[in-house]
């Protein structure tokens, strides 16, 4: 089980570092690389080639913003689910940059999660999927937030 953060620039670290945070309360392993979808493709290439091979659980998180190529580039080869979570300065810089993230290609699916802390869930209930003690955690957690 694994999530593979790819993001697109050096500056999308501190976004990332919210997401891991909430990863880090699961106990989920992931991995960091920064691979451009329009300065490096062929890197991102490459990463999702070799993450392909794994036979266990991968849930992916892209970040970039702007016009986010990167994640219908991850999602056009991954075999694996895809969850954007583009990064905004303010909320003029969300109108004019969400939609470069929810509009991918048709048959490239990219799921979109604004929230880095609901980005950081989501994969893990993908991954919880195929995992019965991130089940049993996960069900924990709605009882508490229910409670």
């Amino acid at each position: 089980m694994l999530i593979p953060f790819i993001l697109g620039s050096k500056t999308d670290m501190p976004h990332a570092e919210r997401i891991v945070a909430v990863l880090s309360e699961y106990g989920v392993p992931h991995e960091l690389h920064i691979a451009s979808a329009h300065k490096t493709p062929e890197r991102v290439i490459a990463l999702v080639d070799g993450y392909n091979q794994r036979k266990d659980a991968v849930c992916y998180i892209t970040i970039a913003g702007r016009s986010n190529a990167l994640s219908a580039v991850v999602a056009a080869r991954a075999v694996h689910p895809v969850i954007a979570c583009p990064p905004f300065k303010d909320k003029a810089d969300y109108l004019v940059n969400i939609h470069s993230s929810l509009q991918s290609p048709s048959r490239v699916p990219v799921l979109t999660v604004v929230d880095p802390s609901n980005a950081a869930r989501a994969a893990v209930r993908i991954l919880a999927l195929g995992e019965q003690a991130l089940r049993e955690t996960i069900e924990s957690d709605i009882a508490s937030l229910r409670a």
